[in-house]
């Protein structure tokens, strides 16, 4: 429940300018804070003076400070001021976390042995397609956001849904399993077109076509975005479904589902409640799931999830 990457830890209208945010993933207490120039600084959450909580503090202007004897932490984890002394304590520091504010939502960088960054986050829509970038899309508003919080479930878990198409025949009742047209990994990237219906059936990729398809694309294991075009030629809506998992300690994770749908479609409201609801028959398989190494794989399905797990291993830290 430790692997190296990004995960989201709130939405970026969760947190307005000059708000305070304490939050817990990772296991480990944090507080998160939008400063007065626009941007999130995420801290460990604890003041290295005598302990407090600076969930309780403030922001003052881009640095944040504690309740309780007024000490001023900038968001790279350094004091910078203490009101009743002349000068700060150079000596400690707070760690903060990088931080990327994206596609409605904020993330954190996480690695075990404490590196920077080793990639950056998509640029999602360019990512998923040109059938999907060139489409405009409605405003995320409240019910466009879904925290499932307390989900027995570890983040690798949810990424092998990319090479699990049978799933969908007695999770999401489809008439018959959906066919992995092609995958690809590029280091952090995993990227996968999935046909459904018997159209697809043949196996064949046609790089052009896209109705009835789904781009799935996870940066790490933590983030991954859906690109789906339902339907057949101009009838075809567009929706992109963000699915971010970051555990909280070491049994659970918070889910961050983000629902984009496509502008003017007159059933908005029901295509919403249809991806909800998929999540919602996943979540009921997932949180009651154990891992299995090895699984018991069908031959169709083997060589899809162990090139998966390869590819997932590189984001533990395997020396420690």
């Amino acid at each position: 429940m430790r692997p190296t990457g990004w995960f989201q830890v709130a939405w970026s209208a969760d947190i307005t300018i000059g708000e305070v945010k304490s939050l817990h993933y990772l296991g480990t207490d944090l507080v998160a804070f939008r400063r007065e120039d626009g941007t999130v600084a995420v801290l460990d959450a604890h003041c290295q003076h005598l302990g407090a909580h600076l969930g309780g503090g403030c922001v003052v202007g881009n640095d944040i400070q504690c309740p309780f004897h007024g000490w001023v932490w900038s968001g790279e984890g350094r004091n910078v001021s203490i009101p009743y002394q002349d000068r700060p304590n150079k000596a400690r520091r707070i760690r903060s976390w990088p931080v990327a504010e994206q596609d409605e939502g904020i993330f954190v960088w996480h690695d075990p042995n404490g590196g920077p960054p080793r990639w950056e986050l998509p640029n999602v829509r360019e990512q998923l397609g040109a059938h999907i970038a060139e489409r405009k899309f409605a405003p995320v508003g409240p019910d466009e956001r879904s925290l499932k919080a307390g989900i027995r479930v570890h983040p690798q878990v949810i990424a092998e849904n990319a090479v699990d198409p049978h799933h969908f025949r007695f999770v999401h009742q489809t008439p018959i399993s959906p066919t992995v047209l092609h995958e690809e990994t590029d280091g952090a990237r995993w990227q996968a077109k999935v046909g459904f219906g018997r159209r697809w059936s043949d196996g064949v990729d046609r790089p052009d076509d896209h109705d009835n398809t789904i781009q799935i694309m996870w940066s790490g294991i933590g983030t991954s975005w859906n690109g789906e075009l339902l339907g057949r030629g101009d009838d075809a809506a567009a929706r992109i479904i963000a699915i971010c998992t970051t555990p909280v300690d070491d049994q659970y994770s918070d889910i961050f589902a983000t629902y984009w749908i496509e502008d003017g479609a007159e059933d908005h409201a029901e295509r919403l409640v249809q991806a909800k609801a998929a999540l919602d028959q996943d979540i009921s398989i997932w949180h009651t799931q154990i891992y299995l190494e090895p699984p018991g794989l069908a031959t169709s399905e083997a060589a899809g999830f162990r090139r998966l797990r390869r590819w997932a291993n590189s984001f533990y830290d395997v020396a420690g």
